[in-house]
Parts: C-alpha cells; structure tokens; sequence
C-alpha cells in the first residue's frame, strides 16, 4: 500500500517507501536503510505510547528480539522503545507463515515435516538459551523462508530471569497453541511452555489442526487445561516425539535440546497425508501479509510486516521491486547498528604470511586482515576484550582490524587508526577522526612502518576536506602527511574501495573523482597521477601482485545501476591503464583464485539490496573473461578464501562455489545471523565467520561445524555485505564488533558459547 496522508516521511531517520499494514497496536512501513536493505519499522499508535504498561511489554519485546542473535528468527536492526511514538525496525523474512501454507496446500508431510520440525525445535532451543521465553508460538508466527522456519514477534516475550509483568484480568497468547499453565498461571510460564506450544504447533503442521480445537476459544482453552490431545492423524514416529511435548505437566515435558535429539532419530520420511507437498517455499514464493486477523487487509499484492504489538507477525518485501544501489552515505546515529556494506580493500602484500588482503582474499569485501608468524601467541597473551573511544564518543560505529608481530592496528568509528598491543589490547596511541564516520569507511591498510586511514572533517570546520587519507607513523603514533580522498567507489564496484595499498605504494582517488594517484606510504612522495578514460569514474581494485582500474560510465554511476563496466591493468611503476576489458554488470570483486581476478554477477531484479547469480574470472595473462551462471540467485554477504567463493545470507547459512565452474560445493547453517567473512586461519586451520556482536562461526574448509561463541558486544545483525571482521596470527584471533568493540582470543581455546 502507498502512504497514506498523515503518515510520516521517516522514523528514526529511516525514509518511509510504504504502508505495509496496520493493527490494533500500530502500523507497519516499509522503509530501507542507507545501503538499500529493506526493513519494516512497527510505529506504535499515540494511545498505547501513552500507556506505561504497554511501554514495558514493548521494552521487552525489543530486548527479547535483541538477544535472541540465531538464524532461526528476525533480527532487529534498530529501535527506540523510549521515542514519544516507539517504533522497532527490523529485517524482512522472505516466504509464507505456516498459517498460510497450511491454508493452501494442506498438511506438511514426508521429509518436509521432518524437516519443518527439527527446524522449529533448533529455534527453540536457540530462543531459549539466549534466556528468553517466546510465550505466543503459533502458525502465524512460523515464516518458512527459503532457508528455513523463522520464528517471530517478540511481542509478548520475556526474559527467562526476570519478572514477568502482572497483567491483571489478561490472558495473553492464542489458545490453541497455549500451554495449560500460560491459561492458569501466565506469571509462572517458563521455557517448558514454549516446548508445549511447539508440539501443538507440530499437529497441526502435520495434520491441518491443532490437538485441542474447539468450536470456541473458551472449548479450546479448556481441553487444552483438561483433556487429552487429538493425535490420530499424527504420523506415528512423530507422534511418539510430540506425544510428551503436550503432557499437562511442564516437568514432564523434554527440553528443546532433548526434543532434537527425539526429532533428530526420527526416519528421513515421516509419511503423511497424501499430497501433502513440501514444507518451505522455493525463493519463486509470492510476498505474503502476515499480520493478525485483526488487522486491516492490505491491497493484494502489497507487501507486508508485522502487526506492532503482542499478536503481530512478520512481512516481506513488495514483489517486483528493483532497487538501485545507493551511494554511501554520512553515519546517522540511528543507523549505529546498520554496518558496511563493504570494506576497504587493503595491500597486496600486506604484513602477512598465508594470508590474502586482496579483495575478498581474507573475507568480506577485502577487509584488510592480516595473518603473521607460525602458530603461536604473542608473547604474556591472554584474552582480552577493549572498547576504542573515538573522537565522536555518542556515535561510535564498527572498526576492522590488521595484525602484525606484536600489534593490533584499527581504524573506523571515529578513529583514524588505533594501535593496541596484542598481547593484552591496551592501547599504544589513537589518531582520531573529528568528523562524522561515514559508513564502510574503516581502516585503509599499512606497511612495515606506516599505517593509513580515513578522517573526516568537523561538522564546525567546513573547509576542511570532506575526507581524507592519513599516513601516520606505525610506531609513534604520529601523523605523516595527508591528501583529500574521493568517494564514489561504491557505485562502480559494489565495495567501499577509494584508497589501497599495494607493497609499498598508496593508491587513491582524488578529491574530485577524476584521477588515481599512487604515494610513497611512509614520504607521501607522489610516484604518478593518471586520469580515468574519458567519461567514466574508477576504482582501484588490487589482485596478488597486481592493480586494476574498475571503471563504469559517468550517467551509470551516477544513476547508481552499473550495467557496463570495465578492467584495466594499472602500470605499478607509471599508472598507465591498460586495454579495456568489458564485463558483465554489474559485477563486484570478490578475490583471487590462482591467476584470476573473481567477480560476482549481481542479480538486480532481486528484492533484496544485493544478489548474485552468477561468477566471472578474468586470467591476469590473457585477459580472457569467462562466466559461469550460479545454480539460482544467492542473496547475503559474498567473500573468498582458499579457493572458493562464499555467500553469507542473513540467516546465517553459509554457501561455498566453485569460481571456475559455479557449482555449489556445500552449504552450512551456522545459526549466526548477519555474517561476515570468511577469513581463514593459518594452514590448514578454519574458515571464520563473524557478526556485529562478535559472535564467531567456525567452519571447516569442507563446510563441518567447528563451534559458535555467544555475542560480545551490544550489536545486531549488520547490513548485507559487511566486510570480514576478524583478523588471524597465528593461534591469536582478533574480532572487531559494534560499538568500536575489539577482542581477541587464543584459536585453540575459543570462547565458550551457552
């Protein structure tokens, strides 16, 4: 639906693009954040904003959905609880709530019900350990994406070790799917209840019913407090898992980590009702409403989201939508938890061993992370966490982090760059940036004896340069010289990629966008100037040893839709560009895969802000282009290590290609949402994925599951493309998160999660 009159034009800073729907509680917008990820913003209506009650039960959804950090439900990308209209916003979910399905095509059965259970059963078991209760499990709350179930709306949530709130003559949940103490004695319901809900919610995937419908609300309440549960048309393996799930007693009802176990013994193929069809939708699945029946019915085919309030659920994005990308844009505060879309593309030959800073190389969109020495610890090393202070203090934003022997380097979120020393974090000096930080802007690289980084000009000194690269000393902490930088990067190459470092030599775009020009990294001495081909803008784009020119016509760039780029060689020693190489846009690098540059195809017919369908590899000899179609379009955060491409979605599932030939080689659930990465470990060590809060997800070269810690630091999820944020030498790994967070630990002895 388009706005209405009388709606706003922005919350929080978000720009409205529509009226998703409106419930008891509030409506629903669908807004996007700077880089074009869609969000839906749940504005509460002025009557309940006056309520302090109410006001409580929001506070805690908001604190519930934030804690909960798994793949399995929404995650939130901002709020303000305390604004005088409060308002969440939070990540679409592509797909139809299991209300929906069931609706119309009939019951789950067969491998998909198997599947569609244990689904359910490892959101619960991580709603759960993240102390949180959920309290209103039902259909309409169950999204099945294309990457599996997804539970919503924390609307009626509580934290497990806090007191629930005393809603005097209030029941709050839906009966069918409620436990018998939740109907007696809400101020008791613990996660036992959730396990309760869940095994109704299992009936009636299964059979299109749940076990204790009536023909009225108060029936159904009763049978579900006195008698016996409806499983005859159960699957028999099911039901003897399910069976225990529904028992009146909370104590004897399993776990959700005892139900998986249950779930998980169960045959490939639970039978079913004749028919019955898969249980999660193909990617082709329509955009759905899924708000209430209380609610107003949208316009068909509009797009939806949650109904703000304890009975809402969860929406998605408008079909057919094609979003351009966006130029980056200067950091909002209500934008700290939305991270880069990509990042700084660092040196070739960074202060490194078996590690890449090409782009991609290391993860990400060429974070500069950088691997040092055999595998050992720095000397006196023992784990430590540090907050950088930056020089805006009020907006602090997420760094990224290099390495080398006994340093840590970092830089973002105010801080031009920062040296910490590796054995215990505490600082050596910090160069603060007096400016606003802009987005994906973090730390540009360094030599043996130079560290380079981004600062912005005051808000008061408005003839300073907008933003600039800054040499400083490696060791004293003390500012070399510095020169204007430009800014339009991210619309040739889908990367935030305006200065890079190659050996010893900086490479940069002028102010004014016309131009590179490669320094001496320590003098600042000038080497060469060399202007863009007529009519286009350009971005460096280092690969191994070499450096190309990304350059796309001047009405593409600034249309901010990339159709037709092109490669040039870039001469290290005089700047000359080579010959023309035409690509297939838009494209974004990823890496280096033996002698060839990788690229991504991006798909931009996709809802979401970024995709791909598609893989190109450019030889540095020949220049010969060849392509390969992916086996369907891969929306999250694309990154290379060891050879392979990698695609991180939101949800935390993790996809590894082949760049030669685009075969999918295998696929893996993480259950960390809002990747980043793959950075890879020394030898034969693993492939590290990290998010916002700086959880870590540590994978083997094959895809096997090594561990997962629990979140650092007060961060969400983080935007689509997010560059790496993890930083290996040797056993030490050291993981930048929100909030200019900074911790490291020993690779050997990660931190321990639940």
């Amino acid at each position: 639906m388009s706005l209405r009159g009388g709606d706003p034009e922005e919350i929080g800073g978000y720009p409205l693009e529509a009226r998703l729907g409106s419930g008891g509680m509030g409506t629903v917008f669908l807004a996007r954040t700077a880089s074009g990820r869609p969000v839906a913003i749940k504005l509460i209506h002025q009557q309940f904003a006056d309520d302090e009650e109410f006001r409580i039960r929001f506070r805690q959804e908001v604190a519930a959905a934030r804690r909960v950090s798994g793949a399995f439900t929404a995650a939130v990308i901002d709020a303000d609880p305390e604004a005088e209209h409060p308002w969440m916003a939070t990540t679409f979910i592509e797909g139809d709530t299991l209300a929906q399905r069931i609706a119309k095509r009939g019951p789950i059965g067969g491998a998909e019900l198997r599947t569609l259970a244990i689904g359910l059963t490892e959101a619960l078991r991580d709603i759960h350990r993240a102390g949180v209760v959920h309290r209103d499990l039902k259909p309409s709350n169950v999204v099945l994406s294309p990457e599996g179930p997804r539970v919503i709306d924390f609307g009626i949530s509580r934290a497990a070790d806090q007191q629930t709130l005393t809603m005097t003559g209030r029941v709050i949940g839906t009966p069918p799917f409620m436990s018998p103490e939740q109907l007696q004695a809400p101020r008791g319901v613990g996660p036992r209840s959730d396990v309760f809900s869940l095994g109704t919610l299992l009936v009636y995937a299964a059979t299109g019913q749940g076990p204790f419908d009536a023909d009225s609300p108060y029936m159904t309440a009763y049978q579900v407090v006195h008698e016996a549960p409806s499983l005859g048309s159960v699957p028999g393996a099911l039901r003897s898992v399910v069976e225990p799930c529904l028992s009146k007693d909370p104590e004897h009802r399993p776990s959700a980590d005892e139900l998986l176990v249950g779930l998980r013994d169960l045959p490939a193929d639970l039978g079913g009702p004749a028919g019955a069809g898969g249980g999660c939708p193909t990617r082709e699945t329509n955009t759905q409403h899924h708000l209430s029946a209380a609610d107003d019915t949208p316009s068909p085919g509009a797009p939806h989201q949650p109904a703000p309030g304890p009975t809402g659920a969860e929406s998605h994005p408008p079909t057919g939508t094609l979003i351009g990308r966006q130029l980056r844009r200067r950091w909002r505060p209500v934008l700290a938890a939305a991270v880069a879309v990509a990042a700084i593309a660092g040196g070739a030959t960074l202060m490194r061993t078996g590690s890449s800073a090409e782009p991609g190389g290391t993860g990400g969109k060429g974070g500069n992370v950088a691997a040092t020495g055999p595998a050992m610890l720095p000397a006196k090393f023992a784990p430590w966490q540090k907050q950088v202070l930056g020089g805006r203090a009020d907006i602090p934003d997420e760094m990224r982090c290099l390495t080398h022997d006994d340093a840590v380097f970092c830089g973002g979120g105010g801080v031009v760059a920062t040296r910490l020393r590796a054995s215990d974090g505490s600082r050596v000096w910090t160069e603060n940036s007096p400016g606003v930080p802009v987005q994906n802007m973090h730390i540009v690289g360094a030599t043996d004896d130079t560290v380079l980084g981004y600062r912005f000009a005051a808000e008061d000194a408005p003839g300073d340069p907008a933003s600039e690269v800054v040499a400083i000393d490696a060791d004293k902490g003390k500012e070399l010289w510095s020169v204007p930088s430009g800014a339009q990067s991210t619309a040739v190459t889908g990367r935030t990629q305006d200065a890079v470092v190659v050996g010893s030599t900086v490479v940069t775009v002028d102010a004014s966008n016309t131009r590179f020009e490669a320094r001496r990294a320590h003098t600042g001495t000038v080497d060469w100037r060399q202007p863009f081909p007529a009519g286009t803008q350009c971005a460096p784009v280092p690969s191994g040893s070499r450096l190309y020119a990304m350059c796309a016509p001047n009405a593409e760039v600034e249309s901010s839709q990339v159709r037709h780029p092109t490669l040039h060689v870039v001469d290290l020693a005089s700047g000359k560009l080579g010959k023309a190489i035409a690509l297939k846009g838009p494209a974004q690098p990823v890496g280096t895969s033996g002698n060839s540059l990788v690229l991504l195809h991006r798909d931009e017919q996709r809802l979401e802000s970024v995709g791909y369908d598609g893989v190109m590899r450019v030889d540095r000899d020949s220049h010969n282009v060849t392509y390969a179609r992916l086996p369907k379009t891969y929306a999250g955060t694309p990154g290379m290590a060891d050879g392979s491409v990698f695609v991180s979605a939101q949800t935390g599932l993790v996809t590894a290609f082949d760049p030669a030939t685009g075969r999918e080689k295998w696929d893996r659930q993480t259950g960390v949402e809002g990747l980043s990465g793959p950075v890879r470990g020394n030898g034969e060590g693993p492939l590290y994925f990290s998010s916002a809060s700086g959880r870590i997800a540590a994978l083997s070269p094959r895809g096997a599951r090594l561990w997962t810690t629990d979140p650092r630091a007060d961060g969400l999820s983080g935007d689509v493309g997010s560059s790496a944020r993890v930083a290996v030498a040797g056993r030490m790994v050291v993981v930048a998160a929100a909030k200019n967070a900074v911790f490291a630990f020993d690779a050997a002895k990660p931190p321990k999660s639940g």
